[in-house]
């Protein structure tokens, strides 16, 4: 039930633009920040790009999981985006990234966003979940099919 706690319909991003890494991270930034007014895109995007020059966060079979610490936040927030087309994410199984699962932690949430990422990671890696994310064609469905599958597992 990890996806009900820190994901909402309006963070979840269908058909996002962005030809490149950088390009995405810094979509999605202006899209979190939409959403979320007291976090900088700017500020949000260097963080993200800060994150990946430490190693890519792209986990394999499409998926990748930036994430960043943030002092605007007083909990963990999520974002799912399927992108509009596959992008190279630095995989370590070589193949291009189509959907990304966001998070944006608090300055001090050490223990909390480790679990929270290892969760995400095992739900992202059963195929059946990232087929159902994968068929999606709409923002409203990308969160259905996250919410249903939440639900199950």
């Amino acid at each position: 039930m990890i996806i009900h706690q820190i994901l909402t319909q309006d963070r979840t991003f269908c058909h996002a633009p962005g030809s490149s890494k950088k390009k995405a991270l810094e979509n999605v930034a202006d899209f979190l920040h939409s959403t979320l007014p007291k976090i900088d895109s700017n500020e949000l995007f260097e963080r993200l790009i800060a994150r990946e020059r430490l190693g890519s966060t792209a986990i394999g079979k499409g998926i990748a999981i930036p994430h960043c610490r943030c002092n605007k936040v007083e909990k963990t927030i999520g974002c799912l985006v399927k992108l509009q087309e596959p992008i190279d994410f630095d995989a370590p199984d070589n193949l291009p990234v189509d959907l990304l699962f966001v998070l944006i932690v608090p300055e001090q949430g050490t223990d909390e966003h480790l679990q929270t990422l290892a969760q995400l990671a095992r739900l992202l890696d059963q195929s059946e979940f990232r087929n159902e994310l994968r068929k999606s064609q709409s923002s409203e469905a990308l969160f259905a099919a996250a919410m249903q599958f939440d639900k199950a597992a």
